[in-house]
């Protein structure tokens, strides 16, 4: 799909997703409750109808196959590895969920983030971070705290944290070399929004004290159920780093779309593991976890609209200077030719805030140069910025990473009452972007 060609237009599809996520759930709770599905469907369709009338039949499929099994597929099938294999291990005990407690599960969840992904570590933490807080009156603000930390910026240190990040180790970037040149700014920020998190959990736990009784019974000892679950975790890290190492000349085509043997070994793999994972978890532990499809189903419905409608978006902005979003790319850009860190921050970070984080990435890595080698050493700098903005900046909305949406789900659906979409924005807006600012001036000016 040629960018330049295209008009402004083509982006309604997907600015009207946007809208029906962010409204309808205020307007119409009821009815996008139980339709949501059919919202992102119709949008979808609003997209691809059009699309095959003008450019036709073929072109339409063609894009449909490559984006559902190139893009969607292997996104969705992580997605479910982590959420079934995180939601078969149950951490035993009832937890207190005390100022000091709750800001130790989220310096927790920031370093598993690295480690086995942000969608991982926010499935295992979230459920015994709820449990802890359930006999509180004010517990909201604890789990969009979770969001910001454990959802997004905790996992910027490792291609396996966050889907920008391993893209950029697919591209050539080295594995260790984030964890490198962005630890400062993810200390800086993580470390921030800790300090932030206590004082207004101290400030609500003195105002409202706590329920005379804790809904959730105390255990006698605290420890793991379905711990067998955490070397099948292993077994999809491991999945994971195979199929950015391992090279291989083999792959399928399928109407164009290209299927590496590498990523199809991953995504058959981690099918499998889902299935080991369901027959040998006990049904005892995933009934103690309230484990149940809702949040994915959620999740993977709203993504594959996503995932339809922001194709024009993307190849408009890949356009580069030469297309209808050709402002934007300029803007990263200093007069005499060379790239602008602080600018490279802001314009990744705003576009991963409301399209998938993933390609906004691959689209300011390419715009930047696209050469891992140059990027990590001339230009490091830009490197960081757009690694950061990607990463962090995915927590300023609901749509901006996967788990956030999962991890509200599971909330809602615990009885905890989130924000709304632009309530969440006015937290995110109130307390991210002047640290985004912040930081701006301290590592990329």
């Amino acid at each position: 799909m040629n960018g330049s060609s295209l008009s402004p237009l083509w982006g309604v599809p997907f600015a009207g997703l946007l809208l029906s996520i962010a409204v309808m759930p205020l307007l119409a709770p009821k009815f996008w409750h139980h339709h949501y599905g059919k919202v992102a469907a119709a949008w979808a369709l609003a997209f691809v109808l059009p699309f095959a009338l003008m450019f036709g039949f073929s072109a339409m499929l063609h894009e449909l196959v490559h984006v559902l099994l190139g893009e969607y597929m292997p996104f969705i099938i992580l997605l479910t590895a982590l959420f079934v294999v995180a939601g078969g291990i149950h951490i035993r005990g009832n937890l207190h969920g005390s100022p000091g407690l709750n800001t130790a599960l989220l310096a927790i969840g920031a370093v598993l983030a690295s480690l086995m992904g942000t969608t991982g570590a926010s499935m295992l933490l979230i459920r015994p971070l709820i449990r802890a807080n359930d006999n509180r009156v004010h517990k909201a603000h604890v789990v969009v705290f979770f969001i910001f930390i454990v959802s997004n910026v905790g996992g910027s240190l490792t291609p396996l944290g966050d889907p920008p990040l391993f893209l950029g180790f697919l591209k050539g970037v080295e594995f260790f070399w984030t964890a490198k040149h962005i630890f400062p700014e993810t200390l800086f920020t993580v470390g921030a929004l800790l300090v932030l998190f206590w004082l207004m959990d101290r400030h609500y736990y003195r105002k409202e004290g706590v329920l005379p009784v804790d809904p959730t019974p105390d255990s006698p000892r605290l420890g793991f159920d379905g711990a067998v679950n955490f070397v099948l975790l292993a077994a999809v890290v491991g999945l994971v780093l195979l199929s950015g190492i391992w090279k291989s000349p083999v792959h399928f085509e399928v109407y164009g779309a290209h299927i590496g043997l590498p990523g199809l070994v991953r995504d058959v793999g981690l099918v499998a593991i889902v299935f080991i994972s369901l027959a040998i978890t006990p049904q005892r532990v995933h009934a103690d976890n309230q484990f149940g499809w809702a949040p994915m189903a959620e999740v993977a419905k709203l993504f594959a609209g996503i995932f339809l409608t922001i194709v024009p978006v993307i190849a408009m902005l890949k356009a580069g200077v030469d297309g209808p979003f050709g402002a934007i790319v300029r803007a990263v850009t200093r007069p005499d030719g060379t790239p602008d860190p602080a600018m490279y921050f802001w314009a990744t970070g705003a576009l991963s805030s409301f399209l998938d984080n993933a390609p906004t990435y691959l689209v300011f890595f390419n715009t930047a140069g696209g050469d891992a080698a140059v990027l990590m050493t001339t230009h490091a700098a830009t490197l960081a910025a757009i690694s950061a903005g990607a990463v962090f900046m995915g927590a300023n909305t609901y749509i901006g990473n996967a788990p956030n949406l999962m991890v509200k789900a599971i909330a809602e659906d615990r009885n905890v009452r989130m924000p709304s979409f632009f309530g969440y924005m006015l937290w995110s807006g109130a307390i991210l972007v002047p640290l985004f600012v912040i930081q701006t001036f301290l590592f990329f000016l």
